[in-house]
């Protein structure tokens, strides 16, 4: 039995930041064994956007890794506190979504997660099941199981106190809620990325208040987006999302640094560390060309969430158009008004217009960059003369036909 479970031990570390802690964990896993029981994994999700990206896949992969060994793994959609808003790391009150937000974002979650984990191995929950069942006295027994005191050691919660920013009490509340879902679900672990730490240590307290066993924390990294720096996220751009249109999430993925290709394989890919080492090995002894180790990657996971033939049709596409140099076929066309002189085209409005840029001082930027072509030709100016057709390429994956 030892053995086994140093080798499940081996696959929970595989990425992870933290354990707390993993000698609690060890018994758990020896207890699960001789007892024939599967351990209760729970990670939860507040349904506040509709698209999922890789970044959020780093933990339901986790999630599928306790499911490869035989456990129970519980997809929490946090459809109540999703109503307060997690406050963890932000500087100003969160504002709360409206119901119907909820309902529309949890749904599709649902539909996405599947991707990954194994639908007939996974409890979804959502925690409104038992928070709106929860009545006044036994929530304000629930905020009296943790202190103010404790509540501020928060780094955020501390910073906005120190600085005079407001908090909201319902913000405090977020925290003991996730952790009461842990004993309604009575959880033996709980997966959370590094900025959720402390609120999962409270699900510990909290289960022990309620004369439970406290589960086991396990913290995964935040992933970094495609710009290798800053955590992924919609708001900086630098995200890739798992119902991105395959052609976009292959080339996304190519754009990667050497580098953070091998972050991401240890977090997303279902390779063993043993296959990943060995494409390491494999590019630094010249037997491989990092591309196409790279390619490799973006393959498995356009596969994974897209299918094998449109990741295939994505590779030729990218084959296409950046080794080949060809033009992609299903590009977008902006017909230009006769009516105008075209002899004088005011290309920032244009490539506006047509949604390849956000704005035309964006526009005039990347031209004074170079990094506008047309039919070729690198354009250094504003106003260009387009008497006939023409294709525009802007950065490495826009283009545009104009007619």
């Amino acid at each position: 039995m030892e053995k086994d479970i140093e080798k499940s031990l081996e696959l929970i570390r595989r990425g992870t930041v933290d354990i707390i802690n993993e000698e609690e964990l060890r018994k758990k896993l020896e207890r699960s064994v001789s007892e024939q029981k599967p351990l209760r994994i729970k990670a939860g999700f507040d349904p506040t956007a509709p698209d999922l990206h890789l970044g959020h896949t780093v933990l339901i992969q986790k999630m599928k890794h306790f499911q490869e060994l035989g456990h129970q793994v519980i997809f929490l959609i946090g459809d109540f506190t999703g109503l307060i808003g997690d406050p963890t790391g932000k500087s100003d009150t969160r504002p709360a979504l409206t119901p119907e937000q909820v309902q529309e974002n949890a749904a599709t979650y649902k539909e996405q997660i599947f991707k990954i984990l194994d639908p007939e191995k996974t409890e979804v929950a959502f925690n409104s099941a038992w928070m709106n069942e929860m009545r006044s006295i036994e929530m304000i027994r629930l905020c009296a199981k943790y202190t103010v005191a404790r509540m501020l050691e928060r780094e955020d919660f501390k910073q906005r106190f120190q600085n005079q920013r407001a908090i909201a009490v319902h913000e405090f509340i977020y925290p003991l809620i996730q952790g009461y879902d842990s004993v309604a679900l009575k959880a033996d672990v709980e997966l959370g990325g590094t900025d959720q730490t402390f609120n999962l240590l409270v699900g510990r307290h909290i289960q022990k208040e309620y004369g439970h066993e406290p589960q086991i924390v396990l913290t995964m990294p935040l992933l970094e987006g495609l710009d290798g720096v800053n955590k992924m996220s919609k708001s900086l751009g630098n995200y890739v999302g798992i119902t991105e249109e395959p052609g976009s999430m292959f080339g996304k993925l190519m754009s990667i640094s050497d580098k953070l290709m091998f972050r991401y394989y240890e977090l997303l890919s279902s390779l063993s560390l043993q296959e990943i080492s060995a494409l390491r090995e494999s590019i630094e002894s010249g037997k491989a060309h990092p591309k196409e180790v790279k390619a490799r990657l973006a393959m498995e996971l356009v596969s994974r969430f897209h299918g094998r033939d449109a990741a295939e049709a994505a590779r030729r596409q990218f084959d296409a158009q950046f080794a080949r140099g060809e033009i992609p076929d299903d590009i977008p066309e902006y017909i230009l008004d006769d009516s105008r002189d075209r002899a004088a085209v005011f290309l920032p409005r244009v490539l506006r217009e047509a949604g390849l840029v956000k704005s035309t001082s964006e526009a005039r930027r990347l031209i004074k960059q170079g990094a506008v072509t047309m039919d070729g030709h690198k354009i250094s100016t504003d106003e260009i003369a387009v008497p006939g057709k023409a294709v525009l390429k802007v950065g490495k994956r826009r283009y545009l036909r104009l007619l």
